[in-house]
């Protein structure tokens, strides 16, 4: 979960383990490209990608698009984590294009701003840059979130690259893990895959709990949990587990060792290259067998 407790538990970790900073990332971004920071894709396909614009009932979001040069591939709605749309996410979408897939990485901050909605090298221990990502992550609520993926899955309906006669994926991180269970509840003779990384508040005592959804689903998921979550809220996997399994749903749930909330992204101050790499790696191994 992003607050105080997260931007503190990271400086700790940066101190012990010297990685990566969010702003030598952005000078990395700048120079060498994105795409060095990651392994190169196995028989990647050749893909074309850019900025467009998805009309929602509450406006227009700013998203990007990214598939398959030729041919038709199986959707994928990916959920950005708590710093949004970014180049970061780009790059991630377009690695996962590279495997077959017809990715829309999406702006849910768009009804506030466009992307990116905090300078390249924000670091989530500034309070002004916190308190900003936070008061919008609360502005989505449980129905919004509902509604946009509804708009964003009509949107990626409707495209020449997207396979219709095969179900659809969603990916989330950070706040985006349980906007997948979201969308795979409110469309679940849509939506076969979903994969969390490190996602917030995906199981707790609420009515709005997203674990709740899991019997109006039909998707096969994949939960990547951070063990600095697991150890302040280890209830939460026991709920999703139970939650699926009284649904008769498949889902992997895990918690990889030795990591931090936020482990997945490419920019975070907190990535774990190789546990990140194992996440994704499972996500192939879902989006194969359940989109088939």
């Amino acid at each position: 979960m992003c607050d105080e407790r997260t931007a503190k538990e990271e400086e700790e970790y940066l101190t012990r383990s010297g990685q990566l900073t969010r702003r030598q990332f952005g000078k990395l971004s700048a120079g060498a490209g994105l795409a060095m920071l990651l392994p190169k894709v196995a028989n990647a396909m050749d893909v074309t990608g850019a900025d467009i614009n998805v009309t929602t009932p509450d406006g227009v979001a700013d998203c990007y698009f990214v598939h398959p040069a030729s041919g038709k591939y199986p959707g994928i709605l990916m959920w950005p984590d708590i710093f949004g749309l970014r180049p970061a996410f780009k790059t991630m979408a377009t690695r996962l294009a590279e495997s077959g897939y017809s990715v829309l990485v999406v702006n849910p901050y768009y009804r506030k701003e466009k992307a990116p909605v905090v300078a390249e090298g924000a670091s989530f221990s500034d309070e002004k840059v916190r308190d900003k990502l936070v008061s919008f992550m609360q502005s989505l609520t449980p129905e919004i979130v509902t509604k946009d993926g509804e708009a964003f899955i009509g949107f990626l309906e409707q495209q020449a690259a997207v396979d219709q006669n095969r179900k659809m994926g969603t990916t989330g991180y950070c706040m985006g893990g349980p906007f997948t269970m979201r969308t795979a509840a409110a469309l679940p003779d849509k939506i076969g895959a979903g994969a969390s990384f490190h996602g917030a508040r995906l199981a707790y005592d609420g009515p709005d709990s997203p674990h709740l959804l899991v019997p109006e689903m039909k998707a096969q998921f994949l939960f990547a949990i951070a063990e600095s979550d697991d150890k302040s809220d280890p209830k939460a996997k026991e709920l999703l587990r139970e939650a699926f399994d009284k649904a008769g749903l498949k889902a992997e749930i895990e918690v990889y060792k030795g990591t931090m909330h936020g482990w997945c992204a490419i920019d975070s101050r907190v990535y774990n290259k190789e546990q990140a790499e194992r996440a994704w790696s499972r996500q192939l191994v879902l989006l194969k067998k359940a989109l088939a």
